[in-house]
């Protein structure tokens, strides 16, 4: 049983969460749940032609919202809490054992904040809500992704990097990788100045943050290598050269991923009690309630949590 949030109701969650579930057969349906607002659900439903039956034909959680259904593409801190207890109401789910693996439409992080909820994104949240430590990955067919750090600036994504923190998680990444099949995983940490410091004449903090980390990792019987410069490290990847990318900040994995996989890339937690998969989208308010939105990111992040499902937890 895979559990789908509806993300914020004001943006395109409730209307890809329906196009995915008309897709499904009633075998599917039947091991989906969806926590969200079912008033919201069957208004957008109407809005783009859907005669998806949301009562008989799909298991619903339905959480109360304050004016539902809120208008779309509008900022709104009802939204914002609205997301929040959707996500909190599908990790008790997850906790409990009802469901095997959660799968998130996005979120608003204005609106999340606006409402009181001070997260940085969904990892931040699931990493309080089930008391412990997440890292994001970024999967996709040729490239894959995970990040010493996420939702930071700059400036604290190298403050914060560590070789403990850069250890744990090449470790993180290659234990998920053993999880989804890949036996052996290659893996790649990426360097974080230019050309790694060319022996401190960019920076030391390749040579004495990242190297470290690398070779407790390698001492562990772990296959990686690094740091590798950034500006090759992923073409490699892409070319097959390597499982994973190890990347030391938000963009740096990001931009990647998002030139090659678009629509197509999955958010994964890794490292918590409970397994949760997610778009790698925004809310896009431009186009919520106009029948446009694209769901197939949603069927990928739907996919990989089947996947994750038939494989047992870390």
């Amino acid at each position: 049983m895979i559990g789908i949030t509806m993300g914020d109701p004001a943006g395109v969650g409730p209307e890809i969460i329906i196009k995915a579930l008309e897709g499904m057969n009633v075998q599917e349906r039947a091991i989906t749940k969806i926590f969200g607002n079912l008033a919201t659900l069957k208004h957008v439903a109407t809005v783009i032609g859907s005669t998806l039956n949301l009562e008989k034909d799909v298991n619903v959680f339905d959480v109360k919202v304050d004016g539902a259904p809120l208008p779309f593409g509008k900022l709104d801190k009802r939204a914002g809490d609205a997301a929040f207890n959707f996500i909190k109401a599908a990790v008790e789910a997850s906790l409990s054992g009802e469901i095997n693996c959660i799968v998130t439409a996005p979120i608003n992080k204005e609106a999340l904040n606006a409402a009181g909820h001070h997260y940085d994104g969904h990892t931040g949240m699931l990493a309080h809500l089930t008391k412990g430590k997440a890292w994001m990955l970024l999967a996709s067919e040729k490239l894959k992704v995970i990040h010493t750090s996420t939702h930071v600036s700059l400036k604290d994504a190298i403050a914060r990097t560590t070789p403990e923190r850069v250890f744990e998680t090449i470790k993180k990444g290659y234990e998920h990788l053993q999880r989804i099949g890949i036996k052996n995983p290659r893996i790649a940490m990426a360097g974080i100045n230019p050309h790694c410091g060319e022996n401190g004449l960019f920076g030391c903090e390749d040579d004495e943050l990242i190297t470290p980390g690398v070779e407790r990792a390698r001492a562990d019987g772990i296959n990686v290598e690094g740091p590798i410069s950034a500006d090759t490290v992923f073409h490699r990847a892409y070319n097959g050269a390597f499982d994973l990318v190890v990347v030391n900040y938000h963009d740096q994995g990001h931009i990647p991923i998002k030139l090659v996989a678009f629509d197509t890339a999955v958010n994964v937690s890794v490292g918590l009690s409970i397994d949760r998969t997610s778009v790698d989208h925004g809310t896009a308010f431009d186009i919520a309630g106009k029948g446009i939105a694209n769901h197939s990111n949603l069927l990928e992040a739907i996919a990989y949590a089947r996947k994750l499902t038939a494989g047992g937890h870390s």
